[in-house]
């Protein structure tokens, strides 16, 4: 199983904000290069959510998600998963699916190069 670095620092949210992003019903996928040797990954909730044990239980169904896809996330990038509502009460296959899905969504995107700052 590969090992998944943790984004702590909020540039590194930000940094992967400015990346491809796939969207889910119960996520969406951020991701950038980075120049680190193993992926790094940053869970995100917001407060609209809903309240704390609501995104904490969404954080850790996502954390679990990302555990059962580590062999898919590719070195020297860095992934910020936003946790949407619709995470609750997903199935929790489908949300590996998804997740799955969106890393494959990202990397065929990347040839395109990144996005157009606004």
């Amino acid at each position: 199983m590969q090992m998944l670095r943790q984004l702590r620092k909020r540039a590194e949210f930000v940094r992967a904000a400015r990346g491809i992003r796939a969207g889910r019903s119960a996520f969406s996928l951020q991701a950038i290069a980075s120049t680190g040797e193993m992926p790094g990954i940053g869970y995100t909730v917001t407060k609209k959510t809903g309240n704390s044990p609501q995104r904490n239980r969404i954080k850790r169904r996502l954390r679990a998600a990302a555990r059962a896809c580590a062999a898919e996330f590719l070195p020297q990038n860095d992934y910020v998963i936003v946790g949407r509502r619709e995470a609750l009460g997903a199935n929790f296959a489908a949300l590996v699916r998804d997740l799955s899905s969106s890393i494959v969504k990202v990397h065929s995107t990347r040839a395109d190069g990144p996005r157009k700052p606004k």
